[in-house]
């Protein structure tokens, strides 16, 4: 239930338009799909912080979990997640947590 608590977040943030773009879909499949990425990602870093912490409800960043939710479901393409991604995390650190996270969509 951790999860409908940010997604909930997600929600308001895009209705007062603190976010870009279209909001992340709000499916059982798209929160099926960011614990498994926690589940096998969770150590491996985008940006400065892991995959874990990005998904954290108490995380004020609902960039990541936006993404990777549009990701699943196919919103968006993996280049153009890993351009976002890169983006907004710019570390040049980030390409094993992409890896990774594109291995849970096989």
């Amino acid at each position: 239930m951790k999860r409908m608590t940010l997604f909930t977040a997600i929600a308001v943030f895009g209705l007062s338009g603190c976010s870009g773009g279209v909001l992340a879909p709000e499916s059982a499949a798209s929160d099926a799909f960011l614990d498994q990425v926690a589940a096998n990602c969770g150590t491996f870093k985008i940006g400065n912080q892991p995959i874990n912490f990005l998904l954290d409800v108490n995380n004020n960043d609902v960039y990541f979990v936006d993404e990777t939710s549009k990701l699943s479901a196919g919103q968006v393409d993996q280049s153009t997640y890993a351009s976002d991604i890169n983006a907004f995390y710019p570390t040049d650190t980030n390409q094993a947590a992409l890896d990774c996270i594109f291995d849970q969509l096989n």
